[in-house]
């Protein structure tokens, strides 16, 4: 039994050919998809194992990781008192001259709160506040981003620093200052994660890393020391550790960067750094002009000339005249000194009638009628307009 073999140059079906075309826009773009969604796991990744602070963070009597209790107990063996304020009202009735009042959890303060406690008359040390609380207490000092350089030396002269030594900040927020101030513990860069400043009468000490302070982490290098230094640099500590808001309260002033984990800003990052790299992939390079050759070439003249051929086949006198007439004028307004655009301005006609009169043997009518009138009735007429115009051109150039 015979069969017959398909022909040669048989086609592929529709569908073959789609899935061919699918398929290589798949293999295309598949690294790009592949370097989208592991930017997205690795920030996702940052997210999570960046920790989460607890609803006792910093709080003077938890004895969790992450509370200060035993920061206070040191504080209070060696003879400073240390006083736990919950509430605003708490914390100004308890501080004042010779006092250090210690603000932490500053996203719990309301703007009302921040405003009444920055005319405290004691020394602050801020603990890694918000823009707002910065804003309020120390308005020279600008936040500059994290920082996951562990332990640092002072590098700086402030004494409090200086006798504490090398300390583990973990991580830590920057600071810059704009003016007068002392910055310690500098990143490669310059950013500092303690910042001290003198605002009238108390000075506002900027720390942006809660590990010194905390339970865990208060035996490793100069944690304990700096804590110590900084909450009792003074008569007295006042510990201000703000109770959770209420719903409705109005409290909870964070910024939108606040708000933000670094995580979400990492990926926001690393998402423009990818599309910016596949735009330059996929743009297209211009490389040099080439010339390519034309198939015919063909003399401006013949062109003319069957253009004009054309013209007369169709009879088309009105926009022969036309071409003539514009051409003309597009000549004369350079002669006589006139913008280009009032060539086909109508509403510039009657000055470039005026000038061509001027400067011509003919008047303002008959140049009028040359450059603006109505088309001719014959061909005689078409190539006597020809020669008028002609004539006008030549008595301008040559006066």
């Amino acid at each position: 039994m015979v069969t017959a073999s398909p022909p040669r140059d048989a086609r592929p079906a529709p569908e073959a050919s789609a899935r061919q075309v699918a398929g290589r826009r798949w293999r295309s773009a598949r690294g790009v998809v592949a370097a989208v969604l592991a930017m997205i796991v690795v920030a996702v990744v940052l997210a999570a194992l960046r920790p989460s602070a607890s609803a006792e963070a910093l709080d003077p009597e938890s004895p969790k990781q992450d509370g200060s209790r035993a920061l206070v107990e040191i504080l209070r063996q060696h003879g400073t008192p240390v006083t736990v304020a919950r509430n605003t009202r708490d914390a100004l009735g308890a501080a004042g001259p010779g006092t250090v009042l210690v603000v932490t959890r500053t996203e719990r303060l309301t703007e009302e709160d921040l405003a009444r406690l920055s005319g405290v008359p004691a020394d602050v040390l801020l603990v890694r506040p918000t823009s707002f609380a910065l804003e309020a207490f120390a308005p020279q000092v600008r936040r500059r981003g994290p920082s996951f350089e562990e332990i640092a030396g002072p590098r700086c002269n402030l004494p409090v620093a200086s006798l504490a030594g090398p300390v583990d900040f973990h991580e830590s927020e920057t600071y810059e200052v704009a003016g007068a101030g002392t910055a310690c513990y500098r990143t490669d860069y310059g950013d500092a994660r303690l910042v001290q400043v003198s605002t009238g009468a108390h000075t506002v000490t900027v720390l942006g890393s809660t590990a010194p302070l905390t339970n865990r982490r208060l035996t490793e290098e100069g944690n304990a020391a700096l804590g110590m230094n900084l909450a009792g640099a003074g008569t007295s500590a006042v510990w201000l550790a703000p109770d959770l808001p209420e719903t409705g309260s109005g409290a909870g002033q964070r910024s939108l960067g606040d708000l933000l984990p670094f995580g979400v800003k990492l990926l926001v990052l690393q998402l423009l750094v990818a599309v910016l790299l596949v735009a330059l992939w996929r743009a297209r390079r211009l490389g040099p002009v080439v010339a390519e050759a034309l198939p015919v070439v063909v003399r401006s003249a013949e062109t003319v000339e069957g253009l004009a051929r054309l013209y007369r086949a169709g009879r088309a006198r009105d926009r022969a005249s036309d071409a003539l007439r514009s051409g003309a004028r597009e000549r004369l307004v350079p002669l006589l000194g006139l913008p280009r655009s009032s060539a086909q301005d109508p509403s510039a006609a009657q000055e470039i009638v005026v000038a061509v009169a001027r400067r011509t043997a003919y008047d303002e009518t008959y140049v009028g009628a040359a450059l603006y009138g109505p088309e001719p009735l014959d061909d005689a007429g078409l190539i006597a307009l020809t020669d008028v115009l002609d004539d006008l051109e030549r008595q301008v150039r040559q006066s």
